[in-house]
């Protein structure tokens, strides 16, 4: 499984996890890419540690919006957390995520970092952390 620094700069450091799991106390402050689904059981592993932002795959939505949950719980947190489409990323491919990802999803947390529907994940993250 993927864990990886991919992007550094002055505002943080951008890590590809392929699972949320892989997130440890030394992660902490980091945006991390993860290739889970954004559901609440998701949430409740991006809330173990203190991340800026958190991505996750939308898997769809799923029945109630399922795939999405997460954002809604890690806002309540004061949890930046968005969603590329399951359509341009796989599930559980952090890598296919940064490279190919686009945004489809957003807590009112990632917006205010200037994350929006429509972008392109990497450009939009290489943006927020100042990486070239």
């Amino acid at each position: 499984m993927l864990k990886k620094a991919v992007a550094r700069g002055p505002g943080g450091t951008v890590l590809l996890v392929d699972s949320i799991t892989l997130v440890e106390e030394d992660d902490s402050g980091a945006v991390v890419v993860s290739g889970s689904h954004g559901g609440i059981s998701s949430a409740e592993f991006a809330l173990a540690v203190p991340l800026q932002l958190v991505v996750f795959n939308d898997a769809g939505g799923g029945k109630d919006d399922a795939g999405i949950a997460a954002l809604a719980r890690l806002q309540q947190r004061g949890v930046a957390a968005c969603t590329v489409s399951h359509a341009s990323a796989r599930i559980g491919d952090a890598w296919d995520s940064w490279d190919a990802g686009i945004v489809s999803h957003v807590n009112a947390a990632a917006a205010g970092l200037g994350l929006a529907p429509g972008a392109a994940l990497q450009a939009a993250l290489r943006r927020l952390v100042g990486a070239c």
